[in-house]
Order: structure tokens, then sequence, then C-alpha cells
């Protein structure tokens, strides 16, 4: 009876779980990083935390794979994490004025599909339905990792790279197109669910 309770928290506490874990506390560092915009050090510290926080999002689904670490806590954290990490650069890129005008759109795609196939899934899973992510899914997450990484740089990778911010909203723009796609297809898988409970 005692080895359930220490084998819990191995499983908790495993290398795929702390990788996760290292994403999530990724989130409020990028965002304190980014309440000094002008700063080209605080852009390039954020950026650095940033990219070493979505490589987690790879590493982490690797060993879990890899080392046969699957584990319930994992499969929720996993998506939770990504999603923290992609509103709150958002939130942050939007309020000091990286993304605005038209891109403006582009973010709220971005964060109304994520509410609404987090609801959907939340639903879903009520019902014991298990939704895979799909391989778009995977591309549109990494397409908006990289878009946020060019517009974290921001100012500070106009240095380094001419257009930096206008490659990042461009790569924003597809990503948001793919969001639009993949939250069809989730929506579409679901939907004979939701109707057969109405």
């Amino acid at each position: 009876m005692k080895t359930a309770p220490s084998f819990s928290r191995s499983k908790a506490f495993n290398l795929a779980n702390l990788l996760t874990y290292g994403r999530l506390a990724a989130v409020p560092a990028v965002v304190g990083l980014l309440f000094w915009p002008e700063d080209h050090w605080s852009r390039w510290a954020a950026l650095i935390v940033f990219a070493l926080a979505a490589i987690t999002d790879y590493l982490d689904g690797y060993v879990a794979r890899t080392f046969a670490q699957q584990s319930a806590l994992g499969r929720m954290l996993d998506p939770i994490a990504d999603k923290l990490l992609v509103a709150a650069c958002l939130l942050m890129l939007v309020a000091d004025g990286t993304i605005h005008g038209w891109a403006l759109w582009a973010a709220i795609v971005i964060l109304c599909r994520e509410i609404l196939v987090s609801g959907l899934r939340e639903f879903l899973a009520e019902l014991k339905v298990s939704v895979p992510v799909s391989r778009v899914a995977k591309w549109k997450t990494t397409l908006q990792l990289v878009a946020l990484g060019f517009l974290i740089a921001g100012p500070a990778g106009e240095t380094v790279l001419p257009n930096n911010t206008l490659i990042g909203i461009v790569l924003l723009w597809i990503a948001a197109l793919l969001t639009i796609y993949t939250g069809w297809d989730y929506f579409k898988n679901g939907i004979h669910h939701l109707m057969d409970e109405g």
C-alpha cells in the first residue's frame, strides 16, 4: 500500500514532466522581461527564455515516448503550458505595440481558437471522448512559437535582421490561418457528440 504514493510521485517528477514544469515556469519569466520592451537586452533575454521553453515543447513529448514516461498529468499539463506561453506572449506583445493594427486580428483569432478548443476538449473529456492532436495542429503550434520568437526579439532583432518584426507578423498571420483550420477540424470531429448530447 505504501508503494502507490511513491510511484505516483516518481511519475509526477519524471524528466518529461519536469520539462513541462520548466515551460510553465518560463511564462512569468518571459512576461517579466517583456515589461521593459524598449530595453534590447531585456528583449534578448526574453527571447532566450522563450526559445528554451519552446524547445521543451518538443523534448517533453520525445522523452515521454522514448523512455515510456507518459502520464495523465503530463498529457493534461502539456497543452496547458503551450497555451499559457502563447497567450501570455501575445498579450505582452499587444501591450507594448509590437502587435498592432490589423495584426491584432491574428492574435484575437489565435486566442479565441485556443479558448474554444479547450472548452470543446473539456466537454468531450466528460463524455470520455479523446480528441487526438493532428499533425497540422502541431505545425500550427510550431509556427506560432516561431512567429512569437521573431516578435519577442522585436526592435532588438531589427539590429541583426532587417524587417524582423514584419517577418514575425507575416508568420503570425499564417499561424492564425492554420489556427482557424485546425479549430474547424476539432469542431467538425466533435460536433456529432455535441448534437447527440443535445
